[in-house]
């Protein structure tokens, strides 16, 4: 058996339950009858803005805010009044609060001897949790002297060292650059996958909460507007406030003229008429909003036939913006609404200036539909 796997025995892993949770603060609603199931070994991410619900939901899992009224259940035991010492659970926070007078090794291996572990099994598993978060031969150092990365790394050892069922991470990559971000978003993905125990990931990144999660709920004023995989939640966005937040999205007011059994028609505001896939419409009502990204969309050639399957429209260039890697372009539309375009920069074809009338092309799979308007107000985080 190879250090991993023997590593990976040591953890046990819990679901989560969330069942009607509400947490008020006298009559201001901070969390707002949520209910989420986070399945055994995923990496969850809860996504949104600032003052959504988002952090306030992992402190009451963590145990450091009580509910209101619901019930919190994880591996199946109701953990909602236990204190956050009688939960299987360790928390990760933005700041590391790594020990100053202790080098790596004692921070590493402060909670196994609160325990009373044998000093053999604290050597051990010490060691076999540093070489994980690849920090092997760092015991001897002190937190002093640790780039912001190092530290991250070790606040996460400390942490897994105990072996929780539920690891909970409230955004704990928002102090590093950007660089270091993006290579401790998959450093945590791969630590995730190897020890496979169940993260809780809170973040207000869309990025981060694309790159690492298995699944992401999108949280707005206290409530859940949308779960699901990373490419579900992005394609076919629930409400038009998770379109707009999770990347960029071109909404355009439509009615429906025709429900078919796979593919109905919607019209523009501008005459165009549109197809979309009809298992993508929530209602019955006819006043629509439709989406699509502006990566699907495709800047048709002078005299180019659309190719087949695929909804066109006309709009007027208002801008080009150079972003090396492609290009962005600002459009109207004849209705008079905004339009963005990602083209990828190949360096050939003809060039595409502002004030240019051009035809736009996507396929009728890329269309996503919204029925209603989701209006959140803010809420604690």
């Amino acid at each position: 058996m190879s250090a991993t796997e023997t590593l990976r025995g040591g953890f046990e892993r819990a679901d989560v339950h969330l069942n009607g949770v509400i947490k008020s603060f006298g009559k201001y609603h901070a969390v707002d009858n949520v209910n989420l199931t986070i399945k055994s070994g995923e990496f969850f991410s809860l996504l949104g803005p600032s003052g959504c619900g988002k952090s306030t939901t992992l402190a009451m899992i963590g145990g450091f805010e009580e509910p209101t009224q619901g019930e919190i259940l994880l591996g199946g035991t109701d953990v909602s009044h236990l204190p956050a010492y009688k939960r299987d659970v360790n928390t990760v926070f933005q700041s590391y609060a790594l020990f100053p007078h202790l080098n790596i090794f004692e921070n590493v291996a402060f909670g196994l001897r609160r325990k009373g572990l044998p000093k053999s099994e604290i050597a051990t598993r010490v060691s076999e949790i540093l070489a994980l978060v690849d920090l092997a031969g760092f015991e001897t150092r002190w937190p002093a002297r640790l780039s912001g990365g190092q530290a991250q790394r070790v606040a996460l050892a400390r942490a897994l060292v105990n072996r929780p069922k539920l690891l909970l991470l409230d955004e704990p990559l928002g102090a590093l650059d950007l660089k270091l971000r993006r290579q401790m978003q998959l450093e945590l993905k791969r630590i995730q996958s190897e020890i496979g125990i169940t993260f809780l990931f809170v973040t207000h990144d869309q990025e981060e909460a694309m790159v690492m999660s298995d699944r992401l709920a999108v949280m707005a004023g206290g409530r859940i507007e949308q779960v699901g995989t990373p490419a579900d939640v992005y394609d076919n966005p629930a409400s038009e406030f998770v379109a707009a937040f999770l990347g960029i999205s071109n909404l355009l007011p439509a009615v429906l003229e025709n429900r078919g059994p796979e593919f109905s028609q919607a019209r523009l505001e501008d005459g165009a008429i549109v197809q979309f896939q009809t298992a993508r419409l929530r209602g019955n009502t006819s006043e629509l909003k439709l989406g699509v990204r502006p990566e699907k969309l495709r800047i048709l050639a002078p005299g180019e036939p659309p190719p087949a399957d695929c909804n066109t429209l006309e709009a007027i260039v208002d801008v080009v913006t150079y972003m090396g890697v492609n290009h962005q372009y600002n459009l109207r539309t004849r209705a008079g609404q905004n339009l963005t375009v990602y083209a990828q920069n190949f360096g050939i074809g003809p060039a595409i200036a502002a004030g240019d009338a051009v035809r736009l092309a996507w396929h009728r799979a890329h269309s996503f539909v919204i029925e209603s308007i989701s209006s959140p107000t803010g809420a604690a985080s």
